[in-house]
């Protein structure tokens, strides 16, 4: 358990560093006036002027005066103290040398000395600061689109054919009988003009001869031998 708050502990501290050092890198450091500091400059004001045209302030960086203590000091004033050089009143005033100014706001700037006529010939400064720039949201990463399934075609399928009932016996035409015109004898002839087929007689209706010839050759063969 206590190795446990132990790593708790270690992890925490490396964060905290971790961010300490995210804002550190951050911040731009501005020496100002280069090489020459915080001095009367000899060419009056202009040399400030040329020095700040060549820097990009932003908010949350840092401003180093280099002077030497008891010799000069760096005061922030208002637009309207600035160009007068007024001394009374400032927004803020850093005595001791090198001083560090960070700047907390964004807008125009203005920095003078306070000591004698430092700030008359020269030693006053003016500087733009902008807002920080907001660290850009990564984009997110569009989902892989999946290609569309392709919809198989429908299968056409060709009913089977129809097949036509078979009359039935109850839709069947009746047939006529056949037509028979009346004989002159009284029986029922079939008429000249019908086509129908008639069956042949029967044999009983016919005079049996076979029956009658053998028997009347026997009766003579008889009355010969007698």
């Amino acid at each position: 358990m206590s190795g446990l708050k132990i790593n708790l502990v270690v992890i925490m501290a490396l964060m905290l560093a971790s961010v300490q050092f995210h804002d550190t890198a951050a911040q731009t450091t501005h020496v100002v006036g280069d090489a020459l500091g915080w001095n009367i400059p000899p060419n009056g004001p202009s040399a400030y002027t040329t020095w700040a045209s060549g820097q990009t302030f932003s908010v949350g960086d840092v401003l180093l005066f280099n002077f030497t203590t008891g010799f000069h000091n760096v005061a922030e004033v208002a637009q309207a103290a600035y160009a007068p050089c007024t001394t009374a009143n400032p927004i803020s005033i850093a005595t001791n040398g090198p001083a560090r100014v960070t700047l907390n706001a964004p807008g125009t700037h203005y920095y003078i000395c306070t000591v004698g006529t430092h700030c008359q010939i020269g030693q006053k400064l003016t500087i733009n600061v902008s807002a920080a720039s907001a660290t850009p949201a990564p984009s997110p990463t569009p989902a892989p689109v999946s290609p569309p399934t392709p919809t198989p075609a429908p299968s056409t399928i060709t009913p089977p054919p129809t097949s036509s009932p078979a009359p039935s016996s109850e839709d069947a035409s009746p047939v006529s009988p056949p037509a028979f015109s009346q004989s002159p004898s009284g029986s029922n002839a079939p008429s000249p003009t019908d086509n129908t087929i008639l069956p042949p007689p029967s044999p009983s209706s016919a005079p049996s001869f076979t029956a009658v010839v053998p028997f009347t050759f026997l009766a003579i063969a008889l009355a010969f031998f007698y």
